[in-house]
């Protein structure tokens, strides 16, 4: 199948691109720089494994949604909070209905190009803050690119059903070179290492038992997973 894999430089979505790659035939790569504070750190390896694997790559720009949407995500928004990522606190760095509208831009990009399916790395351990990220959602949203489009451009979500232990377990058999991603949220020289993001990459990689090959600026004790999803 002809795919557009959106891919913002992160580790998940970076996975989600090798995969589709070996899975499928990649027709472009789609990234989107709406003004979150980490765009400058993660669009640049968006590019550089587009370039490795000599696909097509958009970068398109959303700069309403920094100057329209409320978020600490956004350079317009307050301090990124730090914890573990399922804590309330992070619901600070959501931005609403994210997911969608880059959905629905991307949707209309891969018809244009003549793709008949569209990539997208959501993942298990998203549910629990981030509600467009999540099943239901996407399952309907799926639905609505369908029925939309004369393509009938199907909506792939391979890590749906995954953590992110089990994504950076996926990309180190695919030989993804995780250190040539991005996760940090405050967008530094290099990862914080405590932001729910930072944290959330060095679980993953503790969790699936591999290597993490990124510098932080902190090495701190874990946080604890909270005992309830707020």
């Amino acid at each position: 199948m002809k795919v557009v894999v959106l891919c913002s430089g992160g580790m998940d979505s970076v996975a989600a691109l090798h995969w589709a790659a070996r899975n499928h035939t990649v027709v472009a790569v789609a990234s989107f720089d709406y003004g979150a504070k980490h765009n400058h750190r993660e669009l640049p390896f968006a590019a550089e494994h587009a370039a490795l694997l000599g696909v097509r790559h958009e970068v398109i720009a959303m700069d309403f949604v920094n100057r329209l949407f409320a978020s600490d995500l956004l350079k317009s928004g307050g301090e990124i909070p730090e914890g573990h990522y399922e804590a309330a606190n992070m619901k600070q760095t959501v931005v609403p209905f994210r997911n969608a509208i880059m959905l629905s831009i991307a949707c209309g990009f891969a018809e244009s190009i003549g793709a008949e399916g569209l990539v997208i790395a959501a993942h298990g351990g998203d549910h629990a803050i981030y509600p467009d990220c999540r099943e239901d959602f996407m399952r309907a949203m799926g639905d609505a690119m369908r029925l939309g489009t004369y393509a009938g451009v199907q909506l792939l979500r391979p890590f749906i059903a995954m953590d992110k232990a089990a994504i950076a377990a996926t990309g180190a058999q695919l030989g993804v070179d995780f250190a040539r991603t991005w996760s940090c949220y405050k967008g530094g020289a290099i990862h914080c290492g405590k932001c729910g993001t930072c944290v959330e990459r060095r679980e993953a990689f503790a969790h699936a038992g591999l290597a993490d090959p990124t510098v932080y600026e902190s090495t701190d004790p874990l946080p604890a997973k909270p005992a309830t999803r707020e």
